[in-house]
């Protein structure tokens, strides 16, 4: 199976539990928690996932953090069992579904929006509350400055991209002269 549909699977579990027992913010906060230290620590990363190392060698390594970070049983169970299925190298695809599912729950949808330059507070309202009307849900920007749209911004919420830069208006007006 691809690491997707297995991160997937491992974040639907994780969802379920949280909804069964009304943890599952918590659950997603612990896994951001331990996901920053994987992605921070890689010798951390390496010698808790690298299947050269003996299994209890590596679940007494995460045994012994996730004590430390005071982590729930439901979020050790869910190690633990990663690390049975050689699978705790995918942890980080886990977090992102994870936090899709989360923002599915609360219809809320993440938009990176790209400009040339820094937007003022007033036009990254304007963007949001267009974007909210534009898809029905509550949004959440992820803005990023990028020269050389030269002008203009450049919106994506999920397969929806709204593109209103100077250079994509240049290179539509170029072809058109191309085409005559």
């Amino acid at each position: 199976m691809t690491n997707q549909i297995l991160a997937k699977r491992y974040a639907k579990a994780l969802l379920t539990l949280g909804r069964e027992d009304d943890n599952y913010e918590k659950y997603g906060e612990e896994l951001d928690q331990f996901v920053t230290l994987w992605d921070m620590e890689p010798e951390f990363a390496d010698a808790a996932s690298n299947p050269l190392y003996a299994k209890e060698s590596r679940r007494a390594i995460c045994r012994a953090v996730l004590d430390k970070m005071e982590l729930s049983a439901v979020f050790k169970t869910l190690i633990d069992l990663m690390i049975e299925k050689n699978r705790l190298g995918i942890i980080g695809e886990v977090r992102s579904f994870y936090q899709r599912l989360l923002d599915e729950l609360a219809n809320l949808s993440r938009a990176k929006v790209a400009s040339a330059t820094a937007l003022s507070d007033e036009a990254v309202e304007a963007i949001k509350v267009s974007l909210e009307k534009a898809t029905g849900r509550s949004i959440v920007l992820e803005l990023e400055v990028e020269p050389e749209l030269i002008g203009g911004v450049v919106a994506r919420v999920g397969d929806l991209v709204l593109d209103g830069s100077v250079r994509t208006q240049l290179a539509s007006i170029k072809e058109n002269l191309i085409k005559g």
